[in-house]
């Protein structure tokens, strides 16, 4: 039975600090949904109605896009081992860039990354808990280390000159505001 909350609770933090993936989910007013895993140690929860994630380079920028243009979102996440429970946490949210004058703060709760597009954060609206009993059980290996390298491979220089060309509207043409507003 799924049960609403206003906020997290300390027992859900604890159980968001202990997940390796989490699922973000956006949509444009018209175009694709877009449902993006996501990994890495970089989600945060800064209270208890607000969250963070920093938003590595990838081969699009869809959530970007679909948050400059209506900020809707959920993030997900779930349980893979022991006790099954889902988390869904709704709310609307913003991307700050490194031009902004929230970056350096918010970036201090992260650690540093090559390839730090944006950070996205989201003011909760409200919080599902759901049982999850059938989702499988999987065993965590470890992180895949292909993003680090690749951005290392390119340098800093290279990794803007991808996100000029790769980076700045979504697959239905809706603009990313990575490099200017």
């Amino acid at each position: 039975m799924a049960k609403f909350y206003d906020q997290l609770s300390d027992d859900l933090k604890s159980f968001i600090a202990d997940q390796k993936i989490f699922f973000v989910a956006t949509a444009p007013q018209r175009g694709r949904i877009n449902l993006s895993p996501k990994g890495m140690d970089t989600f945060r929860c800064l209270d208890n109605n607000t969250v963070a994630f920093l938003n590595l380079t990838g081969s699009g920028n869809e959530t970007a896009a679909h948050v400059a243009e209506n900020g809707r979102m959920t993030i997900m996440l779930c349980s893979f081992e022991d006790a099954p429970l889902i988390l869904r946490l709704y709310g609307q949210a913003r991307c700050i860039h490194q031009r902004d004058e929230a970056w350096s703060k918010l970036y201090s709760h992260f650690e540093p990354a090559l390839g730090a597009r944006q950070i996205v954060v989201l003011d909760i609206a409200s919080v599902q808990t759901s049982c999850g009993f059938a989702v499988p059980l999987y065993d965590f290996k470890g992180e895949r280390d292909t993003l680090t390298r690749w951005t290392e491979h390119r340098g800093e220089e290279g990794v803007r000159t991808y996100w000029d060309q790769h980076n700045l509207a979504s697959i239905d043409g809706l603009p990313t505001k990575l490099l200017a507003d």
